[in-house]
């Protein structure tokens, strides 16, 4: 038997219970944590930390995504949570320390696997160099880090490509294009880095 979720409706309602793959088969929605680090450096400049995901991912591997994400077993609640950031980053975060963005509805497809999912989403803001973060490496391939002003011009096309640190790849900086990053229909990641952004200058209250 593998991981048993919480499933519920439209209006997130909880259904029951169902294992992870049926989940996925069926097209069931259920519930995630996502959190995004960034940090601010001693130069005043602003990073986006993300992950790359591993090659055996059912959904988008290869491509770079949030930087530490999961689901929720059945029965755990949010603050639960924040076991993924230990887990696939190698570090220990106390959930009260996370900046609140608000849910996301995620909507995605691959072959005959449909991926419905509610995303409860975070800040972390973390300045630990990449080299030292102890990750995950059955479920994460590497990290990058990259200069949020640089990605919001490549999102704004004022850019064909980045520079962005990295772990895992080989190399300590690696080029990172729009076709790097998992797709997705809401634009989600210009919404990160325009509220990283915010959050770096010290706004509150802010809502993905």
């Amino acid at each position: 038997m593998g991981e048993i979720l919480d499933i519920y409706d439209e209006n997130l309602t909880w259904l029951g219970t169902k294992e992870r793959g049926a989940v996925h088969r069926d097209g069931d929605w259920h519930r995630v944590f996502q959190c995004w680090v960034i940090y601010r450096d001693a130069e005043g400049r602003d990073w986006l930390v993300m992950q790359r995901r591993g090659a055996d991912k059912d959904f988008y591997p290869n491509l770079l995504n949030v930087t530490a994400a999961g689901h929720y077993a059945a029965g755990e609640i949010i603050r639960d949570g924040v076991r993924e950031i230990e887990e696939e980053l190698g570090i220990s975060a106390n959930f009260d320390d996370l900046i609140p963005l608000g849910r996301r509805v995620g909507i995605a497809r691959q072959g005959d696997l449909v991926d419905h999912e509610i995303a409860d989403v975070f800040f972390y803001i973390c300045d630990r160099p990449l080299r030292e973060y102890n990750y995950q490496r059955e479920e994460v391939d590497g990290l990058v880090a990259f200069d949020i002003d640089d990605g919001l011009a490549l999102y704004a096309g004022e850019r064909e490509s980045i520079e962005a640190q990295a772990v895992g790849f080989g190399q300590d900086e690696i080029t990172i294009t729009p076709a790097d990053f998992v797709p997705t229909i809401d634009n989600c990641l210009y919404k990160v880095l325009v509220l990283a952004k915010r959050c770096l200058n010290g706004e509150k209250h802010l809502v993905i």
